[in-house]
């Protein structure tokens, strides 16, 4: 059996501006036993995923943490492992941003291969000053640029 590999690269033109994805692709390092993903390896995809979201809308975390004294953190977490990813699966890691409020910005993230869902996940994620790691309001220009393309 002759396998392909598939380019992977971010999507640049989504049809849902809300909607980010970011392509993974499943490394030996990243199996178990088993040989499929180990579980606390999909979250190290979201959260891949959510700071490749950040830096497409121009924020750098390492620029939020020096100019803003902000980082983000994942505050609540609920997920489900439908079914599981193999050494070498070409994947996709959503991002959809569901909401935000003060401190709080939520997305939904599902991890995918093609057209089949793998896993999906609710992530709520604060906004914490870095001195005191204790939640602080969403930068301004975050806000204005998630409104607008959430709109």
């Amino acid at each position: 059996m002759k396998l392909k590999a598939r380019t992977l690269k971010p999507e640049t033109s989504n049809p849902k501006p809300a909607t980010f994805l970011w392509p993974v692709r499943v490394y030996y390092e990243d199996t178990d036993a088993a040989g499929v993903v180990f579980y606390a390896n999909y979250l190290k995809f979201m959260e891949r995923a959510r700071t490749e979201w950040l830096r497409s809308l121009g924020f750098e975390q390492t620029t939020l943490f020096h100019d803003h004294n902000v980082v983000f953190v994942v505050r609540a977490l609920a997920i489900e492992f439908l079914r599981p990813a193999l050494f070498n699966d070409a994947l996709e890691v959503v991002v959809e941003l569901t909401g935000t409020r003060g401190s709080l910005i939520e997305v939904a993230q599902t991890i995918r291969r093609g057209r089949e869902t793998l896993v999906t996940a609710e992530v709520k994620v604060a906004c914490v000053n870095t001195r005191s790691f204790k939640p602080v309001r969403i930068p301004q220009p975050i806000i204005e640029k998630l409104a607008a393309r959430h709109a």
